[in-house]
């Protein structure tokens, strides 16, 4: 299992997972919009702790910056 995921992805979902608990917590979400959006926050967690996402592998795109090799 090959890393893809880089690091401001990684915050992005992070960030995005606190905000739906924090509405479902609230109870601003409520009901099958709550479970669903609670299944994909649980998801974004999960990926971003091990920076791969397996949708990614399907679409063959990574968000890890290649870092420059500079010539001698």
């Amino acid at each position: 299992m090959t890393k893809n995921m880089g690091k401001t992805d990684k915050r992005v979902r992070i960030i995005v997972a606190v905000v739906i608990a924090i509405l479902i917590l609230t109870g601003v979400l409520k009901g099958v919009l709550a479970w669903i959006l609670g299944i994909i926050a649980a998801f974004f967690v999960v990926t971003a702790a091990i920076s791969f996402c397996p949708l990614y592998t399907l679409s063959g795109c990574s968000t890890i910056h290649k870092e420059k090799t500079e010539k001698k």
